[in-house]
């Protein structure tokens, strides 16, 4: 059994370390005929790539993204897919004092006592560069979508809701203020106090968590695969497997456990469009009921902690279990991962969904 591959019928399987040669993924099962370059694929790369900004990692990738196999002439064949991108801007000599200690709050310990030996540069498979392969495998998803008849309303969208203290306000959401600002922030209003924020964590050495919001619209009702494979079931498994992920709710989520039935189930009325979707006058379940889809709009949150390597001293232990004191971590990292969870986030939804929708089909579900 493998745990570096995700999905079904669309799966992909990531691979490589932080400061190897290259890091990438295969996926296997894409439809064949589906239109995809390069150029397809490196927008979403650009977007979570370090060194785009001061808010995050100054590490300095191009993460320039090459195809080796599965499209000809312009079009997928059916056949494995197979991305790569260099590591080009790697320090190991930032990591050489860690090989032997164990960084709070990070794989090292788990890693070691689990498999009995690691990767210190970076932290190896546990980095969060690890994720550019889980966006290139959205990036493919989302061409999948966009041109399939049946799925190319579905829109996916992903924004930083909550940056330490500060909380964005989701009722003034809009998608065009995400990109528009260097913390993917959905609510303008919101992003000066973000920012504010920030820089005094950074001044400090330390670092933040935050909430991200991923919302996906036009899904059509009738996706998810209960009872042990439901839609909820699988974005809570796929982004818990996300690094620093912490904890995941889907619509009202925690706040339902103070609430009564009468308030969090969604009254429905008979819908003028036909579509089962447009029937919820509320939407406290998120866009799923039993673990299918409902056709409303939906909503999931995720935790996601502060980022673990700081520069303020903390206490830990070496290989030898003996205490020592770490005087900060060094190297260079993002002041808050979860900035950069957004667009992994989003396009980890992007990979389910198709994944879903490849099964219904398989199904001979009608709508699909």
């Amino acid at each position: 059994m493998s745990s570096n591959t995700a999905g079904k019928l669309f799966t992909f399987t990531t691979w490589g370390e932080s400061h190897g040669p290259a890091i990438g993924c295969v996926i296997d099962s894409c439809p064949s005929r589906i239109p995809l370059a390069e150029s397809d694929i490196q927008p979403w790369l650009d977007r979570r790539r370090p060194g785009r900004n001061a808010q995050v990692s100054p590490r300095r990738e191009e993460d320039m993204v090459r195809i080796l196999s599965g499209v000809f002439e312009g079009v997928t064949t059916g056949h494995p897919i197979s991305l790569i991108i260099e590591n080009t801007n790697h320090r190991s000599t930032d990591y050489q004092k860690l090989a032997s200690i164990f960084r709070p709050g990070h794989a090292d310990a788990t890693y070691q006592h689990k498999y009995g030996v690691r990767d210190p540069r970076g932290g190896g498979r546990s980095s969060a560069r690890e994720t550019a392969g889980r966006v290139a495998a959205g990036a493919v998803a989302m061409q999948l979508l966009r041109h399939t008849e049946k799925t190319r309303q579905v829109e996916i969208v992903a924004g930083l809701t909550r940056l330490g203290g500060v909380e964005a306000d989701t009722s003034k959401w809009d998608d065009r203020a995400i990109d528009a600002n260097p913390v993917f922030c959905p609510d303008a209003g919101s992003v000066d106090a973000m920012l504010a924020t920030l820089e005094e964590a950074k001044a400090a050495g330390d670092s933040l968590g935050g909430i991200v919001e991923v919302r996906v619209r036009g899904l059509p009702a009738g996706l998810g695969e209960p009872v042990y494979d439901r839609l909820d079931g699988r974005i809570g498994g796929m982004f818990m497997g996300l690094n620093a992920v912490k904890g995941v709710e889907i619509g009202d989520g925690f706040a339902a456990a103070g609430m009564r039935g009468s308030e969090n189930n969604d009254a429905m009325r008979h819908p003028q469009s036909g579509r089962l979707g447009d029937s919820f006058v509320t939407n406290h379940a998120g866009g799923i009921l039993a673990g299918i889809s409902t056709g409303a709009e939906v909503v999931v949150r995720c935790a996601v902690k502060p980022t673990p390597s700081i520069g303020v001293a903390q206490q830990s232990i070496d290989m030898n279990l003996d205490d020592i004191e770490l005087d900060g971590v060094g190297g260079r990292h993002d002041p808050a991962v979860c900035i950069r969870a957004v667009p992994v986030l989003q396009a980890m939804m992007a990979t389910i969904v198709a994944d879903f929708f490849l099964l219904a089909r398989a199904r001979n579900q009608p709508e699909f």
